[in-house]
């Protein structure tokens, strides 16, 4: 690698360049493709810093140092989505025993099916606590993974997969089953695929991007209250 080029992948700007210019190509090439779930912006922007940290011979520390002034802005972003809450206030309040319940049952669907496979798959204890938070967000998962005897980096990655997967899936197997209602479709990306779901169904209706963003919320504290109780149930 070259000195100049060097000096700047060390520097905080490569990272916040690298992240921002990777997204937006990706979200161009979604539009050009018909919105192809294949194109889905956060995975394609994945591959492409992937591909330009190995192309240029760049290590994940260089590349995290201006990665992680993006991962801070996560929260301000996280407490924006208050903003489709509140406008879709009164279609959650006639909604809201009916969405606790689903999101109850969804998140400990989630852990329990995930602990079950793991198990029937010849898993250790340590990787039914890695993989069965992968519903929740990345902070919440890796944090109940540790805390239960997981892997903490292993819980981030495969939490970013499933979000990913969510993004890429879920949208045409709803249709495909006839889920159609922008409500009933955000609270099963929401549950399913926490944020990056949530961002999914906020692009296909401001709707569906409110129930997804409170089941987000939801299914992050039911995860936590509940996890240490479904991997004893289970142990």
């Amino acid at each position: 690698m070259l000195p100049s080029l060097h000096q700047f992948t060390t520097t905080p700007l490569f990272g916040v360049t690298l992240t921002i210019g990777a997204y937006g190509v990706a979200h161009r090439l979604w539009l050009r493709g018909g919105r192809h779930p294949l194109l889905t912006p956060v995975l394609v922007a994945i591959a492409l810093v992937v591909a330009v940290l190995h192309v240029a011979g760049v290590g994940y520390a260089d590349y995290l140092t201006g990665g992680d002034l993006l991962s801070f802005l996560l929260g301000p972003a996280t407490v924006a989505l208050a903003v489709p809450l509140h406008r879709a206030g009164p279609s959650i309040g006639r909604m809201l025993r009916p969405v606790l319940m689903a999101v109850l049952v969804g998140s400990t669907a989630a852990m329990a099916t995930t602990v079950v496979v793991v198990r029937l798959c010849g898993g250790t204890p340590q990787l039914e606590a890695t993989l069965a938070p992968k519903s929740a967000t990345t902070p919440i998962a890796i944090v109940l993974a540790s805390s239960t005897g997981g892997v903490a980096a292993l819980a981030a990655v495969v939490t970013v997969l499933t979000g990913v997967l969510g993004a890429v899936v879920g949208p045409g197997l709803l249709r495909a089953v006839g889920i159609h209602d922008p409500r009933v479709r955000g609270l099963a990306l929401g549950v399913a695929s926490h944020g990056i779901g949530t961002s999914r169904a906020l692009e296909e209706d401001p709707l569906a991007g409110a129930f997804a963003a409170l089941a987000m919320a939801l299914s992050g504290i039911s995860t936590s209250l509940l996890m240490p109780g479904v991997l004893a149930l289970l142990g």
